[in-house]
């Protein structure tokens, strides 16, 4: 097998001792991440206030452009950037007129729409009504009525590691008056190939570079499908070209930088824009990267079985529309394992009852043999 541990110098030579297997959260970042995050301190020192030229005329499409070869998108023009998915969340609730909102949503989503959907019901702003994440008969069925002004799912469940059936289904009953359909594609962007040219017209799309796209933190991406909520209330000064962008009505742009906030750290669209050069240069492909892991994933799981990790049970089995990056063991001692494993230098993750151990372009062989070995000793 092809290591690419190469890519990866600074990162692990930070920590040689360490296993990082938590590819599908914080994984290792490469090389490049660090290029261009340098290029970042260093335009900002070149130019001053002047660097601003730079990130909107040449960075900002640079990135657009990854993105839209990423999902197939038509046009790069309807991705815009953020912080986080939580700004976008925001932005997109504020342009639906109705209140308290109605929306429907499944029982499986992140804390980033979680949280902030249980505030709401808290405070009387939204009436949430949600549905098992892999019961997509229902999830469909209950969208068909009509009642909800938002609909949100993940592409991937972040703790079970499975895809959402209902996408397709559901972007086919949005409409810009709504219901509006909200993707969440935190465990899926550039973990799991995706064509969203399909539904590129009907459904808005979230998620970032903290992930498998290994850009680290402040790189969200939002797909936001034309005429869908022209004038988000929740709006800041970027959103617009006028300057002073003070005119009466308030102007917003009509691609989808009218979802832009105020001034950002432009520091993660380097780092995404130099990670993405240099996986093309590479020949790494979302579908070569996967190729990459599956074989360790099988060895995996393989190896695992003849340790007491092989009494849990997997959520999500080669094969049955998961993502291919990690693996979920369902098990009532799955904190006791990650602190066990922890204390050999082996990082994995938790989520409730569930032990996630993910994979990545960083690993190879020599890495699973060592976490089996680990795990032969709980």
């Amino acid at each position: 097998m092809t290591s690419y541990k190469h890519l990866f110098q600074r990162s692990l030579a930070a920590a040689p001792e360490r296993l990082n297997m938590v590819a599908h959260g914080h994984g290792l970042w490469p090389d490049a991440s660090f290029l261009g995050h340098q290029a970042a301190w260093d335009d900002a020192a070149r130019w001053g206030g002047a660097k601003w030229r730079r990130v909107l005329d040449e960075i900002w499409p640079a990135a657009q452009a990854h993105v839209a070869h990423e999902l197939r998108l038509p046009d790069a023009a309807s991705i815009c950037f953020a912080g986080n998915t939580h700004d976008f969340l925001l932005r997109i609730a504020s342009a639906l007129p109705r209140r308290p909102l109605r929306i429907l949503a499944t029982d499986g989503e992140f804390a980033s729409f979680e949280r902030q959907a249980r505030r709401w019901e808290e405070a009387g702003h939204a009436v949430i009504e949600r549905v098992a994440f892999d019961d997509a008969e229902a999830l469909v069925a209950r969208a068909r009525v009509g009642e909800h002004d938002l609909i949100v799912v993940s592409q991937v469940g972040y703790a079970s590691g499975r895809a959402c059936r209902a996408i397709e289904p559901l972007a086919a009953l949005a409409r810009p008056e709504g219901p509006w359909l909200l993707v969440d594609g935190y465990h899926a962007f550039m973990a799991v190939e995706t064509d969203w040219s399909a539904i590129a017209d009907r459904a808005f799309y979230t998620a970032g570079g903290y992930k498998y796209a290994m850009a680290g933190e402040g790189v969200a991406l939002l797909h936001a499908p034309p005429g869908f909520a022209p004038e988000p209330v929740v709006t800041g000064w970027f959103a617009t070209d006028a300057d002073p962008p003070l005119p009466a009505p308030v102007a917003h742009h009509v691609d989808a930088r009218r979802f832009m906030g105020a001034t950002f750290d432009p520091a993660g669209l380097y780092r995404f824009v130099a990670v993405r050069d240099m996986l093309a240069r590479e020949g790494l492909s979302t579908a070569r990267i996967s190729a990459h892991v599956a074989p360790l994933v099988a060895q995996l799981l393989a190896g695992i079985e003849r340790t007491p990790l092989g009494d849990a049970e997997l959520r999500n089995p080669p094969g049955e529309g998961h993502s291919n990056r990690f693996i979920a063991l369902a098990s009532p001692r799955a904190a006791d394992w990650q602190a066990a494993l922890l204390m050999q230098d082996i990082v994995t993750d938790v989520r409730g009852d569930v032990l996630r151990i993910g994979l990545g372009l960083y690993h190879d062989e020599r890495d699973i043999d060592r976490f089996c070995a680990a795990a032969a000793a709980l």
